[in-house]
């Protein structure tokens, strides 16, 4: 007969598919997770179907098409990537690739899931869990189908504090000896009371030297214990905000030496929240809970020693609750800290929509979507208070029931303290000061349980930000690098392949460009212009072949020394927020006002900086918005200009501005290319009539090399694209699966 998981049986797949499935399933098999894709292999919405059984893994690419079954082997894999929205698995063996399906991020979570589910299967450790949530069960708000941060990812954070190993050794002694002095004055009360108070009710007189010697102990304690407490806090407070700060500067280092192709899977607001609020949110666990909890623990241990040597029965019934709260916290811990990974992931959900919106605030008021940007802000906000609600639930529950476990030892204490007092076991001074002593005890207990919740928000914070540390980045600097003495300028390629994903972008591809050659990039939009360019940058390495510079592979080459020689001007220039000259000097940032001065001449922007209120020192506002498209553009110019770098690459650098400006732009980009190696990518054909050479594009692939009018009289590729401007028309995409790609792409540059 036909079994049905306890994770996800048949009648839990999408009803289309249900007696599709059904018929399938062989004896005793069960389903184990699911999954629908929503794409094709061209990338067009068709719904699949997958499921995951624990013998094979079926797949059907639409309803009323046949199925394929895979055995399931240890010798085949499922891996998943996503790269501009769309999401691939792939099935693998030794050999070769078996399958593939595309989906959308809507799917994503049921993809990662059954993903963790095939691996368990194959791996012979499935564990039919009842209760489960099933692989394809929408994930609830703010969740990723990730594991749960481990406490011990705080541990990681030891390495930041090496160079502060002296600091905190003083700073943990400090605390010892604040502790121990902050033990001192109930102890003291056991002989106030026995030897003074209680002799005095029975008629003997007060010894008052004995008086002042207690009370000058109690006072003399309380200053050495404020005193040290002082110290403690202010130098782990120092050391825990330079850790802090340590660990922003490291994440935003490590962050700027990954490749574009890290930052095109990721949301701004994501990587701005993990860098500032999860950081300052381990630096205050560091200052502040961190101290509280080791001064806990002490306090606990200290306090247990002293009542076990005052009395140890006493002590004993002091203990009691102590097993049932430490339960307790391991019961609650887990789900506090997979809640609080929750919180963190919404919370950078709310920034991704303010980044989004902010920036772009333009677009949202050209095209009436106030209302729309404020939905989409409300819907997050939503998700964030709900999944705080659950945290928050858990929370509530856990922190009174600690509260009364801790009122429970108390009575205890009072109940045992009164009976042995009452068979002369103990005397009042004594239980006076166990009362003393349990009562701190049971509130350093109770702040230690609390300290729960900030240990989990900090373990999160800690794992997301170890998340980006952790990225190798796929342009990696060389291990023995070659530095070149002067740089000519010559480029040469050698059959240059790449590819997104799976997807070759570009084959096949060998060129040579002279020093101070200029060459054109011709082609239709997702011919590989762009993709050519940024391997030529390298802000991606090639699959296939190699780029070399003057004969040196540039993959040999320091990365940062190596861009130093490469300006770029791009169709949308970004400006950031600060003064004209700061950004013309934004690669060279020691240069003198005549050498900006001269490069803004050079590049005919002089003129109009001028006329600014406060010329050279006007500031230009966020991403330069109080500059026209064409004064922005000329600025990047001077910004290229300013580094004089032996190799240029202009990528659409007039198609979005008007003919007026286009020719201002043209006379700087002349003043630009003079001399320098140069590769110009451009749709507007006209404005590569300049050009030494013009290549030609299509498909990944170069079809044609040759001057403008050598091209048009071979009547080929080059004159059809020329042709069909000439005449008005748009030329169609020749390959359309790539044309996403490659505009991303040049965006991302």
């Amino acid at each position: 007969m036909k079994t049905e998981s306890t994770h996800a049986g048949a009648g839990s797949v999408p009803e289309p598919w249900r007696a599709s499935v059904q018929s399938q399933l062989g004896e005793a098999e069960a389903i184990q997770a699911w999954m629908e894709t929503d794409l094709d292999t061209r990338l067009r919405f068709a719904r699949g179907l997958l499921v995951l059984t624990q013998r094979r893994l079926l797949a059907c690419a639409a309803p009323g098409a046949p199925w394929q079954a895979w055995p399931l082997s240890p010798a085949m894999t499922l891996r998943h990537y996503d790269h501009a929205g769309v999401g691939s698995l792939e099935l693998l063996d030794a050999h070769a690739r078996l399958a593939q399906w595309r989906y959308t991020m809507a799917q994503q979570s049921a993809a990662l899931r059954l993903i963790a589910r095939y691996e368990q299967q194959r791996e012979g450790r499935a564990a039919d869990e009842p209760g489960s949530r099933p692989a394809h069960a929408a994930p609830q708000a703010g969740s990723e189908p990730h594991a749960p941060p481990s406490t011990w990812a705080l541990l990681r954070l030891w390495r930041f504090a090496v160079p502060y190993r002296r600091q905190l050794l003083i700073g943990f002694t400090l605390t010892l000896l604040s502790t121990a002095a902050s033990l001192v004055p109930p102890y003291l009360t056991m002989p106030l009371m026995d030897k003074v108070l209680i002799p005095f009710q029975n008629g003997i007189p007060i010894d008052y030297e004995l008086v002042r010697l207690y009370l000058g102990g109690l006072l003399v304690s309380s200053l050495l214990a404020w005193l040290l407490t002082w110290g403690r806090t202010y130098i782990l407070a120092w050391v825990s905000e330079r850790i802090g700060a340590d660990l922003r500067t490291s994440t935003y280092q490590h962050l700027q030496r990954l490749s574009l192709q890290y930052f095109g899977g990721k949301r701004t607001g994501d990587l701005i929240a993990r860098i500032g609020s999860e950081s300052d949110r381990i630096c205050l666990f560091l200052s502040l809970h961190l101290l509280d909890f080791a001064t806990d623990i002490l306090m606990i241990v200290m306090t247990s020693a002293v009542l076990l040597s005052i009395d140890p029965w006493l002590a004993l019934a002091t203990l009691v609750p102590l097993p049932f709260i430490g339960w307790l916290i391991q019961l609650v811990r887990g789900r506090l800290r997979y809640g609080f990974e929750k919180v963190d992931r919404v919370w950078s959900e709310i920034t991704n929509v303010l980044a989004d919106t902010i920036p772009g605030v333009r677009v949202v008021k050209a095209f009436a979507q106030e209302r729309r940007e404020v939905l989409r802000f409300r819907e997050a906000n939503n998700r964030n208070l709900a999944v705080n609600d659950r945290v928050n639930a858990v929370w509530s529950l856990f922190t009174p029931t600690v509260t009364l476990l801790t009122e429970a030892g108390l009575l205890v204490v009072w109940a045992f303290g009164i009976w042995m007092v009452s068979y002369q076991q103990i005397t009042v001074g004594v239980l006076t000061a166990f009362l003393a002593y349990i009562s701190r005890f049971y509130t350093r207990l109770d702040s230690m349980s609390r300290i729960v919740s900030f240990t989990q928000q900090a373990a999160a914070g800690a794992k997301r930000i170890f998340d980006i540390l952790d990225h190798v980045s796929s342009v990696p600097e060389p291990r023995n690098p070659v530095h070149l003495q002067q740089v000519q300028g010559r480029i040469a390629l050698r059959q240059v392949g790449f590819r997104y994903g799976n997807r070759m972008v570009l084959q096949g591809i060998d060129l040579d460009i002279a020093p101070g050659e200029m060459i054109g990039l011709v082609g239709h939009s997702g011919s590989g212009k762009s993709t050519l360019a940024n391997l030529i940058c390298r802000f991606y390495d090639v699959s296939q072949g190699s780029i070399s510079l003057d004969g040196v592979d540039i993959r040999s080459l320091p990365i940062a020394e190596y861009r130093r020689n490469i300006g770029v001007v791009l169709q949308e220039p970004f400006l950031f927020f600060g003064t004209i000259a700061d950004n013309i000097s934004y690669g060279k940032p020691g240069a003198s006002r005549a050498e900006i001065v001269a490069a803004a001449r050079a590049a005919h922007a002089h003129e109009f900086i001028l006329r600014l209120p406060h010329g050279y020192d006007s500031l230009v506002g966020e991403r330069g918005q109080a500059l026209s498209g064409g004064e922005r553009q000329r600025i990047s110019i001077a910004r290229a200009l300013l580094i004089d770098p032996r190799i240029l690459i202009l990528d659409e650098a007039t198609s979005s501005v008007d003919t007026a400006t286009e020719n201002e732009i043209q006379k700087a980009l002349d003043n630009l290319v003079r001399g320098r190696t140069t590769i110009s990518i451009a749709h507007r054909l006209s404005t590569l009539r300049q050009a030494d050479r013009l290549v030609v594009l299509d498909r990944g692939r170069i079809v044609e090399v040759g001057r403008h009018d050598q091209l048009l009289a071979r009547n080929g590729a080059y004159a059809s694209l020329y042709q069909a401007q000439e005449r008005g028309e748009p030329p169609e995409s020749s390959n359309e699966d790539w044309g996403d790609e490659e505009d991303e792409d040049a965006e991302v540059a």
